[in-house]
């Protein structure tokens, strides 16, 4: 059975390209199925999914949308339709690839609908945007999509679009084909793990331990964006358990700054029901953007990781209400959860001589947190920093418990 490549883009503005894509990658002996998105076009659609059904799959129609002068709305209807097709025809297994074409509009649409299907689909989005200052983050956001830079406008068939195309047309193409290594573990001993620099010496060890007991381990860089993509991947169900390392994301998000790691931080494995070992990298800093320090930041201990990068020492205050809604989190987790926490300093940043080590500060967050968790969640004290040997090994023994 062939394979199917979905392309979605807009007819109404970009539909000879589209048209001469699709060509292009049923040359391959490729399928195609191809979505409208076009939201003010009113002649028929040639596409295989119209306008019409998007905006009905979205709840509206494409008389409501035609009438509708709320650019925002119109568009989070015909995303919302989009998503919800494209997820149907994954589950059903008639899609194994997907592609976009467009401009600034076009491919934030295309992209957060590709961003809603699960991690491990191709997805291959062709922008003449993708190099402006902001966006590209922007379309790839937490998913696993390649950005084809097409530097041209897609306005007209030139030789030099065509050549983008054709060239997308067989990266897609290509892969769809051939033995690809499946990204669910099925002995069920896929662990997901969070790291950072500043403890990435107890994330190796914590690591290759696990794979000599022949877990699968996949890290996550915790820096805000790895750890929402690891949300979503446990949810999706590619995880068995988690090593939580660094889970600063969650403070960063309640106060706005840069980790900033989104609202389901620390959500996806409780709601799973699959075990989790959690520590304490990177909770006790903050790290506001430079150009909204407030005066008092500046008054704050500090360390510099490089010339790019400060971590300041969050006040006791800050401390409590993370505290707070760590527990509330972890209350609500279906399976079982484990605190390991290191006594002298929680990253190699906190090590005694240095100016944001201040151990007594953190046993505030400690006193708040167990004063919040349900009785039944273990919380384990090591006294060691996180990346000298002893805490390392003391976690791995934890998780070797647990999972």
């Amino acid at each position: 059975m062939p394979k199917i490549i979905l392309i979605i883009s807009t007819l109404d503005t970009k539909g000879p390209e589209t048209l001469y894509l699709k060509e292009r990658i049923e040359g391959l002996g490729v399928g195609t199925l191809l979505m409208d998105i076009s939201m003010r076009g009113h002649g028929p659609s040639s596409a295989d999914i119209p306008p019409d059904h998007v905006a009905s799959a979205g709840g509206s129609s494409l008389g409501e949308i035609h009438a509708s002068r709320e650019r925002a709305k119109i568009t989070n209807i015909v995303i919302a339709g989009a998503s919800r097709i494209a997820g149907e025809l994954y589950l059903q297994g008639k899609m194994d690839g997907v592609i976009g074409l467009g401009g600034s509009t076009g491919s934030l649409m295309a992209t957060e609908v590709m961003r809603s299907l699960p991690f491990s689909l191709p997805k291959l989005m062709v922008s003449s945007t993708a190099a402006l200052p902001g966006l590209s983050t922007r379309y790839i956001g937490t998913g696993d999509i390649a950005l084809f830079h097409s530097v041209v406008e897609i306005s007209g068939l030139s030789n030099a679009l065509k050549n983008v195309l054709d060239r997308a047309a067989s990266a897609l193409a290509g892969m769809t084909q051939g033995a690809v290594t499946p990204a669910r573990n099925d002995a069920g001993k896929a662990i997901a793990l969070t790291m950072l620099g500043p403890c990435e010496k107890c994330a190796s060890t914590v690591r290759k331990g696990l794979e000599e007991k022949r877990y699968q381990v996949t890290g996550f860089s915790a820096a805000g964006i790895g750890d929402r993509a690891m949300e979503e991947m446990i949810a999706h169900g590619l995880f068995q358990g988690v090593v939580d390392l660094a889970p600063g994301g969650v403070g960063e998000h309640l106060f706005g700054f840069m980790r900033d790691a989104g609202p389901r931080r620390l959500e996806s494995a409780g709601e799973a029901g699959i075990p989790q070992v959690i520590s304490l990298c990177s909770v006790n800093h903050m790290t506001p953007r430079k150009s909204t320090y407030k005066p008092e930041y500046k008054d704050r201990p500090k360390y510099d990781l490089d010339k790019y990068r400060t971590w300041l020492r969050m006040s006791t205050d800050e401390l409590r209400q993370v505290a707070c809604v760590f527990a509330e989190k972890i209350n609500r987790a279906r399976g079982s959860v484990r605190l390991v926490v290191p006594l002298k300093g929680w990253s190699s940043v906190d090590r005694e001589g240095n100016p944001t080590y201040a151990p007594d500060e953190d046993r505030i967050f400690i006193q708040e947190l167990k004063a919040q968790l349900n009785p039944d969640i273990e919380i384990q004290e090591v006294n060691a920093n996180m990346e000298e040997p002893a805490f390392a090994e003391a976690l791995l023994e934890a998780a070797l418990e647990v999972f």
